[in-house]
């Protein structure tokens, strides 16, 4: 069983790349279970098309103490397994005890007792914060590989060298291990040619470059995701394509962080030469 967080600048499109990732694998016949870690409980919406799903959280507090595996887990696209975490209430608590108290009742329950029924459980974590609570799944070895979620903006690039600082801090007790970067394009300029060279200073690879297309918005209008609303459209293939490379993927790194001066002297140079 491999077990993949993804991580990303808050809005870069992570949990719509995740679930359109996880359908192409599912699509190839493995079994997947996705653990949202957002408290926007919205990291399963597309694998279950549109059902809404009770939180963790939502059902400790209406059941007590006293729940079941089924209570907390829904099945979706060609039956992958959906959690999702939930968060506090509004104005009270940290959202990210939400991600502890989920993960470790997952194991209370036995979700990952029979390891061999499970090929990939995929954690879509809240933004880029890995701090706390939401740098569980790679503070304390729940997550073997990470991907993050990167675009040409500024920002998305800031947020992707500032995970690698918290992956390098985790990888030194444990065996976490950056898989590489997913390119969700916001059609930058030398978009591509900018994150390879994010990617060549890190040490990783950009492990797949996903093109921007409507047919992502038209689906999820639909609450599908491209894979499922049109399997035979070009963009259904791009998941399929990255879906296929993460699952033959052998690149798993300590990253290489980049100084702030180094970050914006890389921006400058692909960002802003004619």
């Amino acid at each position: 069983m491999r077990k993949i967080a993804i991580y990303g600048k808050g809005g870069i499109g992570k949990s719509t790349t995740t679930q359109n990732t996880v359908a192409g694998l599912a699509e190839m016949g493995r079994k997947v279970m996705i653990v949202g870690c957002d408290p926007k409980a919205d990291s399963t919406r597309l694998i279950l098309g549109g059902l809404h799903q009770d939180t963790v959280l939502d059902t400790l507090r209406a059941e007590g103490e006293d729940v079941d595996l089924e209570d907390i887990r829904q099945f979706g696209y060609k039956n992958t397994i959906c959690v999702e975490s939930g968060g506090p209430e509004p104005g009270v608590g940290c959202a990210g005890r939400g991600i502890i108290t989920s993960i470790n009742l997952l194991e209370q329950l036995g979700a990952y007792a029979d390891k061999e029924a499970l090929d990939y459980v995929f954690y879509d974590v809240l933004g880029d914060v890995v701090c706390g609570g939401f740098a569980m799944p790679i503070r304390e070895g729940k997550a073997e590989e990470i991907y993050i979620v990167v675009s040409g903006e500024m920002m998305a690039m800031y947020a992707a060298n500032n995970i690698c600082k918290g992956i390098v801090k985790f990888a030194q007790a444990g065996g976490v291990r950056l898989g590489g970067l997913i390119c969700n394009s916001r059609k930058v300029d030398k978009e591509a040619d900018l994150i390879q060279a994010l990617a060549d200073k890190l040490g990783t690879q950009m492990i797949h470059f996903v093109p921007r297309d409507n047919m992502v918005q038209k689906a999820e209008i639909y609450r599908k995701t491209v894979i499922d609303y049109e399997p035979t459209h070009p963009q259904a293939d791009e998941y399929r394509q990255l879906a296929t490379k993460i699952e033959n993927n052998k690149m798993f790194i300590i990253p290489k962080p980049l100084e702030t001066q180094e970050l914006e002297d890389l921006l400058m140079k692909y960002g802003f030469m004619d």
